[in-house]
């Protein structure tokens, strides 16, 4: 048995521990194949940065419920992998090199991607040591990134056979810009905020000269693209100009007035400006009337061309021109200034631009409908809670075509190929044999087009005879945050029913956000995030751990609180002191814990073993369940209440005295339940409990190998709860009573215990050396007909009420004096409230509050003076 330190230290526990279980390969499944198998694949974190805490959140859960169905006999496999994360990457490594003063169009595709995986390199770095300093049990032979060779394999398989399915097509439509990082992104990679902005009321002259129309105008920039000025069908004002030019202003292009339903002519003017090439609802109206597409903007968001004298001009810049312009030529009627919501990158944080593009996509309802129709089925997708099923199930409801290609050079290339003299389009896994004669699309593909393949192209998915996928597809549990259903979870869901038939994985469990103590989010603008790392340094992974498992229910957003990790160590210091005690007393040649011999137990044993049956049963259902709070609560009341502080304390009575075979027996419980203990914390707090364990006789090499925890019949004692609860109750009410009248332990009192049931009696008969101990009573009077005493201190408990006498605790006549002295200063309050309330000026004048403070002051010391005169009474009539 090794000597632990006389105080938990998380540093020196857990120096060296992460890698002496990869040198034992424990992270590895078992192999046995007649165990269960169960399996989690990691989400993914970019390679853009080191982890956050709601990396840790997901993590700790993982970790948890891959050691806990280890320890119950499952064949685990917890797989490890990150993701290239396409935008985000780019960007930050663009932001690097400008710094030095280069750009990726010099430096050219091939030197610019050998950067990103430098980048890359040096990031998973980072993240591999932050996931060993939370002790992640994971198999790192396993370890997968979404840009190697295997999954780069299932991405072109995936995308030709979606394609040969006609569910991805290339076209041209309205898609959100980002001008700065020059790429598509799809909707949800959009953040709308409210910006101010204004409508420009502007005058559309009739070409035949009879006058104009108003048109109002978010976007004045992007008038040089409309072909058309609409009105809704039948409206009664505009029916004579149906049909009629109007001279589009500056430019002098001629344009019709259409009828079209997309026009509410309920806002504003009811006339509405098409430009079909910047705004999607424009663009449908511009396909229903056969209206010409025109593009007034370069990839950077500047003017091209078609802007005439604006052309060159940032967008921004040729608005502020141009409204000036109108106004001097006389067609700016008025600008009305508004907040409006509009689109952001999420990225790069610039405006988007709605505009016209080429891009590939793919055609969603058909996938949508396949996840709706097997979320009715017995193998759908559980989540957890179960109200999130409704957010997957209202977007797959709703959802729109995927725009997939990215203008970006770090991803997976389109597999796509066009013939530089035919311009016929190539679609394959392979490039054409006749290269030469092809150009690849340069274009790649969205971060989440591979990510949505992660549970089964990490498991070596094309190909279906991958031990891995046979074994391990489905994958038993998702955890993630409930922020991410649109982004990822949703996408592995229909891409998983699409190409394997089957539900990707069973559980999704989803946590909330992290916030910081003010409740607000975490971010960088705000600058209150916090790196766990840190947290680990400080307090430890145990208790970091310990804190995200019991910090918040299922789906519900949590704070980070200092003081709760603070109190995390402080129970795990409670465990370490509890187990150095146990081992400290046990003998030298004490064997690994063994079934206890039911028969010898006493009422604390029965109790403690109850109890501990009662823990175990119910710490397996919640983990079962995902409720790790109430499993944490059950834990913390077991080891700190039951154990600790009450049999510890029974315990010492036994060890410390002399019957050699009590003190034996007593020991093989200790190291019974600290085992148990250990072995039931070990998901959640590794470190500590592996310390611990090979700290004591043991059998194995760590406890993560270890068995977990299982009820036994022979433990069950309802009887034992019910009578130790009764003896607990009635020291409690004793020691309280000491502590209100200054009676240390140390001193004999008289005890007097008025039962209910005399039946009760023979739990304080049959217990006699702990009522001795925990009560040091000179005189002890059991029985159902006692007389309580004129003064005594009271407890009433379930079943008894206990006296003890006051004669035997204090000097009556020095009571007495305290009594008198502290009854003047009661009735001199009261006189100088009572003459303070009886001033009419402070009455009329002071605030009612502060009356009404003086009034409730006035009737506090009165009922104080009341008690202390009830209680000299008291202390008269005892003498």
């Amino acid at each position: 048995m090794t000597d632990l330190a006389p105080k938990y230290n998380p540093n020196e526990v857990e120096k060296g521990r992460y890698q002496e279980w990869l040198d034992e390969d424990l992270f590895k499944p078992s192999g046995d194949k007649k165990a269960h198998p169960y399996s989690i694949v990691i989400p993914p974190p970019n390679v853009t940065g080191k982890l956050h805490l709601g990396h840790a959140w997901d993590t700790a859960i993982q970790d948890t419920l891959i050691r806990f169905k280890r320890m119950e006999g499952y064949d685990t496999l917890y797989l490890p992998g990150m993701d290239h994360a396409g935008i985000a990457t780019q960007a930050k490594v663009e932001a690097k090199l400008r710094k030095q003063g280069k750009d990726r169009h010099q430096m050219g595709r091939e030197a610019f991607v050998k950067q990103v995986w430098d980048w890359k390199d040096e990031y998973a770095n980072i993240i591999k040591g932050q996931w060993a300093k939370m002790g992640l049990s994971l198999d790192y032979s396993r370890e997968r990134f979404t840009l190697d060779k295997g999954l780069s394999k299932a991405v072109r398989k995936v995308f030709v056979q979606l394609y040969n399915e006609g569910l991805i097509y290339r076209g041209e439509y309205i898609i959100n810009w980002d001008p700065e990082l020059q790429t598509a992104l799809s909707d949800i990679e959009v953040i709308h905020k409210d910006d101010k902005g204004a409508f420009y009321h502007v005058k559309y002259p009739f070409a035949d000269g009879s006058g104009f129309v108003e048109i109002a105008t978010t976007r004045p920039e992007t008038m040089f693209g409309d072909t058309a000025v609409a009105v809704a069908p039948g409206d009664e004002r505009y029916k004579d100009i149906v049909g009629k030019e109007l001279v589009l202003p500056l430019v002098g292009r001629h344009i019709p007035i259409i009828e079209d339903q997309h026009v509410d002519p309920e806002f504003g003017t009811g006339l509405v400006k098409i430009t079909p090439a910047h705004d999607p609802n424009d663009f449908q109206v511009g396909n229903r009337h056969n209206l010409e597409r025109i593009n007034v903007m370069n990839d950077d968001g500047t003017m091209n061309e078609e802007a005439g004298k604006y052309a060159g001009m940032d967008r921004f810049e040729a608005r502020e021109a141009l409204v000036k312009d109108l106004k001097k030529e006389g067609y700016l009627i008025k600008v009305e200034p508004i907040v409006h919501s509009v689109g952001h990158s999420e990225r790069s944080g610039v405006q988007v631009e709605p505009r016209l593009s080429k891009q590939w996509f793919v055609k969603m309802k058909p996938l949508a409908e396949e996840v709706l129709k097997n979320q009715k089925t017995d193998g759908k997708v559980n989540f957890v809670p179960e109200r999130f099923e409704g957010t997957l199930n209202h977007w797959m409801e709703d959802v729109h075509d995927w725009v997939i290609s990215r203008q970006l050079w770090w991803g997976h290339r389109i597999p796509a190929w066009y013939n530089k003299k035919t311009g016929e389009t190539y679609v394959g896994e392979e490039a054409p044999k006749d290269i030469e004669n092809w150009e690849q699309d340069p274009d790649v593909l969205d971060t989440w087009f591979s990510s949505a393949l992660w549970p089964f192209s990490t498991l070596g998915w094309p190909d279906t005879d991958n031990p891995d996928f046979k074994r391990y597809f489905p994958t038993n549990t998702l955890v993630t945050g409930y922020d991410i259903i649109f982004f990822w979870v949703s996408r592995m869901i229909f891409q998983g029913l699409h190409f394997t038939k089957k539900r990707p994985f069973k559980d999704v469990v989803l946590h909330g956000l992290m916030r910081d103590e003010q409740g607000r989010k975490m971010s960088k603008s705000l600058g209150n995030g916090v790196d766990p790392m840190d947290v680990v340094d400080k307090y430890g992974a145990d208790a970091l751990r310990w804190f995200l498992l019991n910090g918040t229910a299922p789906g519900q957003d949590t704070r980070y609180d200092p003081k709760k990790l603070a109190a995390a160590w402080n129970f795990i210091n409670k465990i370490w002191n509890a187990s150095r005690f146990v081992i400290m007393n046990l003998p030298e040649d004490a064997k690994p814990a063994h079934m206890p011999d039911t028969t010898k137990f006493d009422l604390a044993d029965s109790w403690i073993f109850d109890r501990l049956n009662h823990t175990v049963s119910e710490v397996t259902r919640l983990f079962d369940e995902y409720k790790f709070g109430e499993a944490g609560r059950e834990l913390y009341n077991f080891i700190w209440n039951d154990f600790c502080d009450w049999y510890i304390e029974i315990s010492k009575v036994a060890l410390n005295g002399d019957d050699e075979e009590l003190k034996a027996r007593k020991q093989e419980n200790l190291i019974w339940i600290l085992d148990q203990i250990l072995r039931l914390m070990h998901p959640i707090m590794p470190f500590v409990t592996e310390k611990l364990w090979l700290s004591m006789p043991h059998e194995g090499k760590s406890i993560m190998t270890a068995k977990y925890p299982e009820t036994h019949a022979e433990f069950e004692n309802k009887q034992a709860d019910s009578d130790m609860a009764f003896l607990i109750e009635v020291i409690k009410a004793v020691r309280n009573i000491r502590m209100e009248v200054n009676a240390p332990m140390s001193s004999q009192i008289d005890i007097m215990i008025q039962l209910d049931d005399e039946a009760n009696k023979h739990i304080l008969d049959d217990n006699a050396e702990y009522v001795e101990n925990f009560l040091h009573p000179k005189d002890l009077q059991v029985a159902a007909d006692i007389e309580a005493p004129k003064l005594a201190k009271t407890a009433v408990i379930p079943g008894a009420q206990i006296f003890v006498p006051l004669t035997e605790l204090v000097n009556v006549d020095d009571e007495l004096k305290k009594m008198e002295k502290e009854e003047k200063r009661l009735e001199e309050e009261v006189q100088r409230a009572e003459k303070k309330l009886a001033n009419q000026g402070f009455v009329a004048h002071a605030p009612e509050a502060v009356v009404n403070k003086e009034k409730e002051k006035k009737a506090d010391y009165e009922s104080q003076l009341a008690g202390v005169r009830e209680r000299m009474k008291e202390l008269k009539e005892s003498k």
